[in-house]
C-alpha cells in the first residue's frame, strides 16, 4: 500500500472513532457543559490524540459503561439507576426551568421541566364535516376554533420540551368497559347512531379507536414524540393511564386545551386539581358547541375554584422571554 493511501487510512479511522465518541458523549457534555453555565465545544482542548488512544478511550468508555448500570424509568424527574450492586432511588432532580405567563386571576410562573399540554377531543366526530356532531345536526364548526392557536402553541412548546398529550375518546368495538349511562350519553332515545355505531355518510364508527371518526383533525399532525391516551368518559383520568403519564413524566402544571370547554375539558380539569395538579385552561384554545353561557360559568369557575386561564399569545411571549 502507497504511503499516501496509508495516511487517508489512519486519517479516515480517526475521523470514525472520533465521530463515534462524540455522539456517544455529546450529551452527557452538554449536561456538565450547561450546569457550569458554559458550552464548550470538543474542538477548544486542542489536544492531539492518536487513532490507538482513541481506540483505548472508546473501550475503556465502553467498560466503563457496563460497570455504571443504566437508568430505569422516563428519565425527567422521576428515574432510579441500576448496577449490578446497587439501585439507587435518590437520583438528583433537573433544575427548574421558570417561566412566568399573564394568568387570571394571577399571573402564573411554571417549570417546563414539570409542566404538559393536554389537547383534548380535537377529533373528526366533533369538529369535521360528516363527523359525529355533523350527523345529528349540531353546528360542529365552533369547535375548529382552536385549529388555529394550536397551530402556533404546539411547535412552540414542543421546542421548549414540554411533551404535548393527546386525550380522545377511542372506545373498544365491543364497548364492553361502557356502562348504559354513557351509551345514553350517545344515543339518549335508545335509537339512531350512537357509540359505535357506523355514520351513514363514511360508515366510520362513531368514536371507536382507530376509526376516522376518533382521528384527529388532519389540521393538527402528531408528533412521533407526543403521548396518545384513549379514554372512555367524559374525563379524561377515569379509568385511564393519563395520571400516572403525568406522574412518571414529573408534570405539576398542565395546560388544557381542546373541546367541549364545558365538558370533557372542563371535566378533565376539574380532575386534575383534585388529583393536585396546578391547572390553567388556555381559553383560545378551546372551544364548544354549547350556548356562550356555557362558556362564561367555565371560566368563571376554573378562576374562582379549580385553577387559572391563559391564552396562547401569553404562553408563546413568555416561552419568548426564556428563550
Amino acid at each position: 500500500m502507497k504511503r499516501d493511501e496509508m495516511g487517508l487510512n489512519r486519517h479516515r479511522a480517526l475521523a470514525l472513532c472520533l465521530s463515534m465518541i462524540f455522539s456517544e458523549n455529546r450529551f452527557t457534555l452538554f449536561q456538565k457543559d450547561h450546569a457550569l453555565g458554559t458550552r464548550k465545544r470538543a474542538s477548544d482542548s486542542g489536544c492531539t490524540i492518536t487513532p490507538e488512544e482513541v481506540i483505548m478511550k472508546a473501550s475503556e468508555q465502553q467498560r466503563t459503561q457496563a460497570a455504571l448500570g443504566g437508568q430505569l424509568g422516563l428519565g425527567r424527574q422521576f428515574a432510579w439507576w441500576a448496577t449490578e450492586t446497587e439501585v439507587n432511588m435518590a437520583m438528583p432532580q433537573p433544575t427548574p426551568v421558570p417561566v412566568t405567563m399573564a394568568c387570571a386571576p394571577q399571573n402564573v410562573t411554571v417549570d417546563l421541566l414539570r409542566t404538559a399540554i393536554i389537547v383534548i377531543d380535537m377529533q373528526n366526530d366533533f369538529c369535521t364535516a360528516g363527523g359525529w356532531v355533523d350527523h345529528i345536526g349540531g353546528d360542529y364548526r365552533p369547535d375548529r376554533k382552536p385549529i388555529a392557536p394550536l397551530q402556533q402553541l404546539l411547535p412552540a412548546l414542543r421546542n421548549a420540551g414540554v411533551p404535548v398529550i393527546w386525550v380522545n375518546w377511542g372506545n373498544r368495538p365491543d364497548l364492553a368497559n361502557m356502562p348504559p349511562n354513557q351509551i345514553h350519553l350517545y344515543k339518549p332515545k335508545g335509537s339512531g347512531v350512537g357509540l359505535g355505531d357506523p355514520l351513514p355518510g363514511n360508515c366510520s364508527h362513531v368514536l371507536e379507536k382507530d376509526s376516522w371518526a376518533a382521528a384527529v383533525v388532519d389540521e393538527l399532525p402528531q408528533e412521533a414524540q407526543d403521548i396518545k391516551v384513549d379514554k372512555y368518559r367524559i374525563s379524561g383520568f377515569w379509568d385511564t393511564p393519563l395520571d400516572s403519564i403525568l406522574r412518571n413524566l414529573g408534570v405539576k402544571s398542565v395546560l388544557f386545551t381542546g373541546v367541549n370547554t364545558d365538558q370533557c375539558v372542563l371535566h378533565s380539569l376539574t380532575d386534575a386539581n383534585f388529583l393536585g395538579y396546578g391547572c390553567i385552561l388556555v381559553e383560545d384554545c378551546c372551544a364548544t358547541s354549547s350556548p356562550d353561557f356555557c362558556t362564561e360559568a367555565t371560566i368563571w369557575n376554573v378562576k374562582k375554584c379549580f385553577g387559572f386561564v391563559t391564552n396562547t399569545a401569553a404562553i408563546i411571549g413568555a416561552l419568548g422571554k426564556h428563550g
